[in-house]
């Protein structure tokens, strides 16, 4: 597996919990990281950049030893004034793994090289995906169809494939990954860790509400709309979520949401990928990992028994 160094101590299963808006906090962090996963959180949801610094303390304090890594999202982008200040935290603090959006630069790259940290970034097409690895990133992260939050619309085999003939980094695929069979067919395709966020929102530890996470245990990949409607950028929203907050999904507007008013919609209009549909329940994180590890192991089992049939 072409996973760096620096993230396999205390790995026992490839997984990243991705770092979702409003729902990734220490907590999630924390039990993920503990039970064997990478944990994950967008630096912005803290409102603050010394609140910032003050989860990354929190989180190292509740760390056992032997516990996986954990890693911190930056929005790479002109409309994000806290990244300066955001990125000092982040290099002072040592984050092991850094993951970037909106913006693979060199600059960043470097600086997390230089502390000896990770950088992985976001992208939906392999033209991204060429311009982040001219970056000198160390792992892409391919968020492919079906994803939550900003998706792209190529399938899996096609991305993962494509990307691999020119990228010799870390792979990292998300997109409708729920289940520990979901994670063996990631590694099966050449993927070396499986994206898991919508599955995660369904932790007793997320942050999301408790009318969230029903939502998502109640709904399908039919109950899911791809729209640029929130955000500006495409993305995918639960359908009954957006209904509640007054956009039809059959006309949906072609321009976004006030951007003063687009975290506020977030609270509300709900984000999920149509892997919402092999989520039957909310379960501590714990349990949820040691899940996903008997359902890996299962599968890696019977295609170890395919093997010997053929």
């Amino acid at each position: 597996m072409a996973i760096p160094e620096k993230l396999r101590s205390g790995l026992t299963l490839p997984v990243i919990a991705a770092p979702m808006f409003l729902v990734s906090g220490p907590d999630l962090v924390v039990e993920c990281c503990n039970a064997g996963v990478i944990g994950t959180f967008p630096s912005l949801n803290q409102r603050t950049t010394e609140g910032y610094r003050e989860w990354l303390h929190e989180i190292k304090a509740r760390l056992q030893p032997g516990a996986a890594a954990f890693g911190v999202n930056h929005i790479v982008h002109p409309t994000n004034p806290r990244l300066m200040a955001d990125m000092m935290v982040s290099v002072e603090e040592q984050v092991p793994l850094i993951i970037t959006s909106l913006g693979a630069v060199r600059d960043v790259v470097d600086a997390v090289h230089g502390y000896g940290g990770a950088v992985f970034h976001d992208v939906a097409n392999v033209r991204h995906a060429r311009k982040a690895a001219e970056a000198g990133v160390d792992g892409l992260i391919l968020v492919a169809g079906g994803a939550g939050g900003h998706a792209g619309v190529v399938h899996p085999f096609a991305l993962v494939e494509e990307v691999r003939s020119f990228f010799s980094g870390t792979i990292i695929l998300s997109g409708c990954i729920s289940t520990g069979r979901d994670v063996a067919a990631a590694r099966a395709l050449g993927a070396d860790f499986a994206y898991l966020g919508t599955r995660f929102i369904a932790t007793t530890e997320s942050a999301a509400q408790a009318e969230y996470k029903q939502m998502i245990v109640d709904s399908g990949s039919m109950d899911v709309t791809y729209t640029p409607a929130v955000s500006g950028i495409p993305a995918n929203f639960l359908t009954k979520s957006l209904v509640a907050n007054g956009i039809d999904p059959k006309t949906l507007p072609e321009h976004k949401l006030d951007m003063a008013d687009e975290a506020k919609a977030w609270k509300t209009v709900w984000s999920a990928g149509h892997g919402s549909g092999a989520v039957h329940d909310v379960i501590p994180t714990a349990d949820l990992v040691a899940r996903l590890k008997s359902e890996w192991r299962e599968s890696l089992d019977g295609l170890s028994n395919d093997r010997s049939a053929y």
